[in-house]
């Protein structure tokens, strides 16, 4: 029985648990407060009887079903002509698998084809046994509810507490993917740390992983020209661009443009956030690049690079203009209008009234929104790779060629990789490095907004 076929079943059968539960309940009525709970909750905890054990049995027994089929295959005859390497062998049975899900297929191997008739056969045979430990369990759960459904039976307490249950679980998922991604990170990274050293990584101005062999391994694995470069593009040139630019219009949106002016205009600016960053990173490397080239070459200077830093930071600063325009918006118009008001009562100009009264009181808010702004610009990816260059350039001229934190993680991860060695495993502790700062400015930017919410709110 396929996978979509017993979901159906288990559907039907649940829903017809949840009918036959909500009529004995309604059967048990007899005047107002005969029943502890509603004919709802016990039809709703019959159906919860149904569908959970069947699902914990339908989990487990896909997570032990391919072992035992696996077994089966090994014990027939038809196993016996495998080779005795176990590289080979599975090679040929996984060959034989696909053989079996997909009869258009043709062999390769013609050892798989005396496979497939045994594979189909054992799936078969186990995907039925799971089908009626399916069905067993959940007739077996509805029969138990069944039998719960009485006039004092606590069937919605029972119910409360399972969907309590399940919103803890939800709610835990975030919790344990972060605590998963730290747990990995750390324990790659002390691999990494145990062959370079942790100060020569952390503060050492070298950094070429391809010549990291021999005893001076620590020496060419000194990130600091990967920090700057991330912190050059990402939070200087971008942040130069993106600040100005949004705190103005959002300064215009909410103080000067009309209403309708405000309708259309706000909606197409935070249309930026929402286009992917690979179609930035081409804008970036056929477009902005060749500009920026080009005046370098006005500037006098001598072969000039199309990537550059300055390329993909202008880019960059572009596509995070929506979060610090957003922010500030939001910030600028939360002020009360008491304020302003005041300013102006007092004779002081619009433009007087902005500087000195709503930015200053909005200026939390406008924090935070840069930090989110630049904890976004540091962790993109693509326009670091398709703009601004490979290179570990420890320099301060936005024209010269520099490389980012993520892009030495996508270069380090990608291709024919030894994951043990310590090329590979400098991934991990760039990541952890960039995991953290990042973090740091999320705390920040979420102190700050709290700041704000409680002098407004």
């Amino acid at each position: 029985m396929s996978p979509n076929i017993l979901l159906l079943v288990l559907v039907a059968l649940t829903a017809l648990g949840w009918f036959v539960g909500r009529a004995k309940a309604r059967a048990l009525y007899t005047g107002k407060g005969s029943l502890h709970s509603l004919p709802a909750h016990h039809a709703t905890h019959l159906a919860l009887w149904i569908l959970i054990p069947a699902l914990a049995g339908w989990l487990i027994w896909s997570i032990v079903s391919p072992g035992l089929v696996h077994s089966a295959i090994m014990l027939d005859p038809a196993a016996a002509t495998l080779p005795a390497m176990e590289m080979e062998r599975d090679s040929i049975i996984s060959e034989a698998f696909q053989l079996a899900s997909d009869p258009a297929a043709t062999a390769f191997n013609p050892a798989a084809e005396g496979l497939v008739e045994p594979i189909r056969a054992a799936t078969m045979k186990f995907n039925l046994i799971g089908a009626a430990l399916v069905a067993l369990l959940a007739f077996a759960g509805g029969a138990f509810a069944y039998t719960r459904i009485k006039a004092n039976f606590p069937a919605r307490t029972r119910v409360e507490r399972a969907v309590m249950g399940a919103l803890l679980v939800a709610s835990l998922m975030a919790i344990l993917t972060t605590i998963g991604i730290i747990a990995s990170l750390l324990f790659e990274t002390g691999l990494f740390f145990s062959k370079v050293s942790a100060l020569d990584f952390l503060t050492g101005l070298h950094w070429s992983p391809q010549d990291g062999t021999g005893p001076e391994v620590s020496k060419t694995y000194g990130a600091v020209p990967l920090f700057w470069g991330t912190i050059f593009i990402g939070a200087i040139i971008a942040m130069i661009v993106a600040i100005p630019l949004g705190l103005m219009s959002a300064i215009f949106l909410t103080q000067y443009a009309s209403a309708r002016v405000r309708t259309w205009m706000k909606p197409m600016l935070e249309i930026l956030a929402g286009i992917p960053t690979v179609v930035y990173g081409y804008f970036a490397a056929l477009t902005v690049a060749p500009m920026v080239r080009d005046l370098a070459e006005k500037l006098g200077m001598e072969n000039p690079s199309t990537e550059s830093a300055l390329a993909a930071g202008l880019v960059m600063g572009i596509m995070i203009i929506p979060f610090v325009s957003s922010m500030a918006d939001d910030s600028i118009a939360a002020v009360p209008s008491a304020m302003r008001d005041g300013s102006l009562a007092m004779g002081a100009t619009k433009s007087e009234t902005i500087k000195k009264v709503l930015v200053p009181a909005a200026l939390p808010g406008i924090v935070a929104g840069v930090m989110l702004a630049i904890s976004r610009a540091i962790g993109e990816t693509m326009i670091v790779v398709m703009a601004a260059g490979a290179a570990a350039n420890l320099s301060a001229n936005p024209f010269a060629s520099m490389t980012t934190v993520t892009y030495q993680i996508v270069q380090l991860l990608t291709g024919d990789q030894e994951f043990d060695s310590a090329k590979t495993l400098s991934a991990f502790a760039l990541g952890l490095v960039l995991f953290v700062v990042t973090l740091v400015l999320n705390i920040i930017a979420l102190r700050v907004v709290k700041r704000f919410r409680e002098a407004y709110e």
